[in-house]
């Protein structure tokens, strides 16, 4: 009998830690600061990083998607004023990578309709060769709302809503008859999607950590993205992580589906933990207080429920949880954050291509030997 093929999805699941990379879409990208840097937001450089991360193994690349006014959140720097958009980038970077998972972030309540969604990505999907994902976000920002002509909804309303265009789009995916839906948000007449995703539906990402996002990530998520209810700091994180994961986990069970959960830390890593750290007050000495605050406010002020256990500091810096030292000690807080119930690190830097280069080189091969990245044919 011949043996079955992976799909790009399934060899990710093989590893012990799965292994994104959380691209710089956006001007700034993590960190609101005015520390030396070369990261981009540009195509060109969002490229390289990513054909570089599928080089080195990765099994994820990734990007956040915004929507923000006229000098983003302000400062000298215009923090995230320029920024790429995740989803037509994606396709972008299909024809340019050969094995990385290339997760698309889309506001779908910003005036998608389900049959769209399912059409362009099934295209993507076929483009990059069934390496195509679908990160669901359903916004919670008023003023994004508003630039699209559209009053804001409810918190628990936009994962009602998220639930049934999944449904139709899933089934867009899955089926081979014309659908015909009528929902309460959503209807269809003999809608049809061809060509189907090459494995018949695409990889679903969510980050919903209140009840009802995480009702709707353990429903139709295949990747739930979590963030550390103890703040940046790992030692917080790892000890606040556990009963989160768990009750995420839990969820999923009672529903009889198997899902994979990954968090984000900020490497800074260097040859000697002083190196580190020295970097780590260079980024946040050199914040740009404006941007940091706007920054800060805009999170602050939404009814979202995650990254509320994080400090101004923290948000200078960039990322859900900060790790910060030698090849090995990061290493060893990668092995305690899987301990803590995450199946997998999106990472990021503050200078990308050089941070990502040294990761590969220091830190990649201390990762195989912990037993935390395998060959999976």
């Amino acid at each position: 009998m011949a043996k079955k093929t992976l799909t790009p999805f399934e060899r990710a699941c093989k590893q012990p830690l799965m292994l994104g990379l959380f691209m710089p879409h956006q001007e700034g990208a993590w960190s609101p600061s005015k520390a030396p840097r070369k990261t981009s937001w540009d195509f060109d450089y969002n490229a390289e990083c990513a054909r570089k991360a599928d080089r080195l193994g990765f099994d994820i690349v990734f990007a956040l998607a915004q929507w923000l006014g006229k000098s983003g959140y302000g400062g000298d720097i215009k923090f995230r004023e320029n920024a790429i958009d995740p989803f037509i980038t994606s396709a972008g970077l299909a024809p340019i990578t050969k094995n990385v998972l290339l997760i698309a972030t889309v506001h779908i309540l910003y005036g998608w309709h389900p049959l769209h969604l399912a059409k362009y990505g099934a295209v993507i999907d076929h483009m990059s060769g069934g390496r195509w994902g679908l990160n669901v976000v359903t916004g919670y920002k008023e003023s994004e709302f508003r630039m699209f002509g559209l009053d804001p909804i409810p918190h628990d309303e936009r994962y009602a809503m998220a639930s049934e265009f999944t449904t139709i789009m899933q089934r867009l995916w899955s089926e081979d008859e014309e659908l015909t839906f009528k929902g309460k948000y959503w209807r269809t007449n003999g809608a049809f999607v061809a060509p189907k995703p090459e494995s018949g539906s695409v990889v679903m990402v969510n980050a919903g950590s209140s009840p009802a996002g995480i009702d709707y990530a353990t429903t139709h998520s295949d990747i739930i993205f979590v963030t550390s209810p103890g703040g940046a700091d790992p030692a917080a994180a790892v000890k606040t992580l556990r009963p989160h994961t768990k009750k995420i986990r839990q969820a999923a069970r009672a529903k009889k589906r198997k899902i994979k959960i990954m968090i984000n830390p900020h490497v800074i890593c260097r040859e000697t933990e002083e190196e580190a750290w020295k970097q780590y007050h260079r980024i946040l000495d050199m914040r740009d207080e404006v941007a940091t605050d706007n920054f800060v406010a805009t999170f602050m002020g939404g009814d979202q429920s995650s990254w509320r256990g994080h400090s101004k500091a923290n948000w200078a810096v960039g990322g859900n949880v900060h790790l910060v030292g030698t090849p090995e000690q990061i290493v060893e807080w990668f092995a305690k954050l899987k301990r803590a119930g995450c199946d997998g690190m999106q990472v990021n830097f503050y200078d990308f291509l050089p941070d990502l280069d040294f990761f590969g080189k220091r830190v990649m091969p201390l990762l195989r030997e912990a037993g935390l990245r395998i060959d999976v044919a």
